[in-house]
C-alpha cells in the first residue's frame, strides 16, 4: 500500500461526486417521479455510481478522478463488483446499526492512522491512494 490519502482529499472528493453527481440525480429524479422526498430512483442511481464506476473506472469515481485518488485493494487485485458492494452496503449497514458512530470512528481513523484505511475499508479490504493503476506493486 502506497501514498494512502488522507481525510481532507477523501472529504473533498465526496463532496465533488455530490455536487456534480448527486444533485443533478436528485433533478432529474425529480422531474422523473415528482418527488423530491424519499425518492428510491434516486437512491438507487446513487447506489449504482458508488458501486459500478469505480470498478469500471480503475477504482475512481468523478470526485477521486479530480482530486488524484483512487479506490484500491490491499491485496494489489483489480476492484471488483464484491468489493464495492462490500464497502457500499455492507459498511453502510455497519454505519446504521451504530447509528453513526462508526462513521465518527471511520474519520478519526482516516485523520489518525498511518494507512488512512477506515472501516469500510477495513471490511472490503480496500484503502484509497494516490497511486495511479500501474504503478501499483
Amino acid at each position: 500500500m502506497g501514498r494512502p490519502a488522507g481525510f481532507w482529499v477523501r472529504l473533498g472528493a465526496a463532496i465533488l461526486d455530490g455536487l456534480i453527481i448527486g444533485v443533478p440525480l436528485s433533478i432529474i429524479s425529480y422531474l422523473i417521479t415528482g418527488n423530491m422526498e424519499d425518492n428510491a430512483f434516486t437512491s438507487t442511481l446513487n447506489l449504482l455510481y458508488t458501486v459500478l464506476v469505480p470498478v469500471v473506472w480503475s477504482g475512481y469515481t468523478v470526485g477521486k478522478k479530480i482530486v488524484g485518488v483512487r479506490i484500491a485493494k490491499v491485496n494489489g487485485e483489480k476492484l471488483g463488483f464484491g468489493t464495492m458492494l462490500m464497502r457500499t452496503i455492507v459498511a453502510g449497514l455497519v454505519y446504521l446499526l451504530t447509528l453513526g458512530i462508526g462513521v465518527i470512528v471511520s474519520a478519526f481513523m482516516v485523520g489518525l492512522r498511518q494507512d488512512k484505511r477506515a472501516i469500510h475499508d477495513f471490511i472490503a479490504g480496500t484503502y484509497v491512494t494516490y497511486d495511479k493503476p500501474d504503478e501499483i506493486n
